[in-house]
């Protein structure tokens, strides 16, 4: 296994600091910062070029996170995450603690709890969520692998990840569903 501890000490000084990385994900490469600053959150908006009516997907290293994050959270979303194999994403009504520019303009918020090493180490140790949104400019395909991340983002985040750099593991983004409170799902991406 490759020794990621160097990346994961940068990119605490980054985040802590306010700043933005380019890291694995559990899916694709994404660009991150703090989810609950929200100078932060506006930085990564602005290199990205997203539109600010949209919300971003955060992680979580736990479920037991998500009481934290979203109000009157529904057990059964649980249930659900068990069943599936690919990463998903579940946006969940009523967002909370994390910057408002974050959230989607009806105050929901995108979830997902991921499993793969580098993130779970990264969302331990820095005990906040973290933004995942693809390492793309908003209007261009999200990147397969690192080699195809423009040049420009990396140049504009102030930490690029090392470790995997080199994977040629085939990815993909993560599923992204909606959450109903009062039971039942809408699947907005497979």
């Amino acid at each position: 296994m490759t020794d990621f501890n160097a990346d994961i000490e940068n990119c605490l000084a980054v985040l802590q600091a306010g700043g933005v990385i380019l890291y694995p994900t559990d899916t694709i490469w994404g660009l991150g910062c703090d989810a609950t600053n929200a100078a932060a959150v506006d930085k990564l908006i602005a290199i990205k070029g997203k539109p600010l009516n949209k919300g971003l997907i955060v992680i979580l290293a736990n479920e037991r996170d998500l009481i934290h994050y979203v109000a009157n959270l529904n057990l059964e979303a649980f249930n659900y995450l068990e069943t599936v194999e690919k990463p998903t994403t579940v946006i969940y009504e009523n967002g909370l603690e994390v910057a408002d520019n974050v959230l989607n303009n009806d105050g929901s918020i995108a979830i997902r709890l991921v499993k793969e090493d580098f993130c779970r180490h990264l969302l331990k140790r820095f005990k906040k969520p973290v933004v995942s949104t693809s390492a793309n400019l908003h209007t261009q395909p999200s990147p397969q692998f690192f080699k195809d991340i423009p040049t420009e983002l990396k140049q504009q985040v102030d930490y690029v990840v090392k470790y995997r750099q080199d994977d040629q593991t085939e990815t993909s983004a993560s599923t992204i569903v909606k959450w109903q409170n009062e039971g039942g799902i809408s699947i907005l991406r497979k």
